[in-house]
């Protein structure tokens, strides 16, 4: 299938502001330039590309762009609505919003795993194809370069380019993750539309340079990741009668326990273990503990 582009740039890092040549005859183009406008964000990355030979490489990267095209076809999305740059062992593309985004994102869950399966199945060990997935959507503009400049661009990257993302793919047997934004996880993902079961997709932080970023990942999540960043605990508040401290604090020293059982320390009481029943297992208790209301 024809690119939209005239020649191949050798491989680089993923940048949020790319260059590449547009057709002139795109109609959205001189739009996009004029100002920013909403886009759909589609991400695609190689695993362990740079560690092949030239020749893996190119057959790689032909694979990559047909796996990229035949899924993109599946979901309606012709070439006059899509842009795209080469990054060499990955692509990227800006879609235009009216392709829906429910029918892409079924698309993405179904037809990848199945392109990748034709491919790889046919394929040598040291040609597998195994593929990082983005899909996010937000404010874009192609400026007088004719570079793409957005922050919602580059946070796709960041999420293309995150360790969750990168440890998913790592130990799984499929040959495939796939990432969502939070936009497109509030408009889509956890409507439950048909094909796009919300339960697959359990949410993950992404450490950047710019702050944590909050994403869904289909399927399960990379040993030893975890879906809210762990909180610093806060400062006590003034003792009240009986020992027990007051306000912001209050809540925490009265709360149901995993068995379903009231526990209130008295006098700074702290458990170290857990509570089965009625009954404190493996572990020490200093001060009062009363099961019940404290009355």
């Amino acid at each position: 299938m024809p690119s939209t582009l005239t020649g191949v740039r050798p491989p680089a890092p993923l940048s949020c502001h790319i260059t590449l040549p547009v057709h002139r005859g795109n109609p959205s183009r001189e739009a996009i330039m004029a100002n920013p406008l909403p886009r759909t964000f589609l991400l695609v990355d190689t695993e362990r590309y740079s560690d092949r030979d030239d020749v893996q490489q190119a057959y790689l990267r032909r694979m990559l762009y047909d796996v990229v095209d035949r899924t993109l076809l599946a979901a309606g999305v012709e070439q006059t609505l899509r842009l795209r740059a080469d990054r060499g062992d990955a692509v990227m593309e800006l879609i235009d919003p009216h392709v829906p985004l429910n029918v892409l994102l079924r698309t993405l869950v179904t037809e990848i795993p199945a392109q990748l399966r034709a491919i790889n199945r046919l394929a040598a060990n040291s040609a597998q194809l195994r593929l990082r997935v983005v899909l996010a959507s937000g404010m874009v503009m192609i400026d007088e370069h004719e570079g793409w400049v957005g922050t919602d661009l580059n946070e796709a990257c960041r999420l293309l380019d995150g360790e969750p993302l990168r440890a998913a793919l790592r130990e799984r047997t499929d040959p495939h993750v796939l990432c969502v934004s939070a936009s497109v996880h509030n408009g889509i993902v956890r409507h439950n539309h048909p094909g796009i079961p919300a339960e697959e997709f359990h949410e993950v932080i992404v450490p950047t340079k710019n702050g944590p970023l909050h994403a869904w990942l289909h399927g399960p999540l990379p040993t030893g990741t975890a879906a809210e960043p762990p909180t610093a605990p806060t400062s006590e508040g003034p003792r009240g009668p009986g020992g027990a401290g007051e306000g912001k604090d209050a809540s925490a020293r009265s709360r149901p326990s995993a068995a379903g059982i009231q526990v209130q320390g008295v006098n700074d009481g702290i458990i170290a273990g857990h509570i089965e029943g009625n009954a404190v297992r493996a572990g020490v208790v200093h001060g009062d503990i009363i099961f019940g209301d404290r009355r």
